[in-house]
């Protein structure tokens, strides 16, 4: 069963003279990162690839919650819309069986609505947990089953 971990960057800092895809993340952020990559340990899932935006703070998020596992940057996420996320998703090898896509809002929060549903937001370092019984090629939005989430702020 293919398991799609959607997972937003940490909180990042606002720094007078850096682009938007510079910015770096924050102290909290930092610990954030490494916090939300042990939850996911601490559910048995054991991600075989990130997708991960180019941006900084998505970089350095993925290097902390997930400093053992490969990572791809796509330049398509930074961005993007939940369509175009699901789209890259789609474009996943087939024996990849757990997935995270590390990347920004409204579009990850929108794509995991999108697949599983639910009401809940999405603030920096959030993850949700979706499983699917489709193929990544086949998955289509409401296919998803939302397993958990999590959310720094209330852990």
């Amino acid at each position: 069963m293919p398991t799609l971990i959607v997972l937003r960057h940490a909180k990042a800092a606002h720094v007078l003279g850096l682009s938007d895809r510079e910015r770096p993340l924050t102290e909290r952020g930092e610990r954030d990162a490494g916090r939300a990559g042990d939850e996911v340990r601490a559910l048995g899932l054991v991600p075989d690839l990130v997708l991960c935006s180019p941006a900084e703070r998505t970089r350095r998020t993925a290097e902390l919650a997930f400093p053992d596992v490969e990572v791809s940057y796509e330049r398509d996420i930074y961005e993007a819309y939940p369509d175009e996320l699901l789209e890259l998703v789609r474009r996943t090898d087939p024996e990849v069986g757990t997935l995270v896509l590390c990347g920004h809002n409204p579009g990850v929060h929108e794509l995991a609505l999108g697949l599983a549903g639910g009401e809940y937001g999405f603030r920096p370092g959030s993850f949700a947990v979706i499983r699917t019984g489709s193929s990544w090629v086949d998955l289509s939005p409401g296919e998803g089953d939302l397993v958990t989430r999590w959310d720094p702020k209330e852990h």
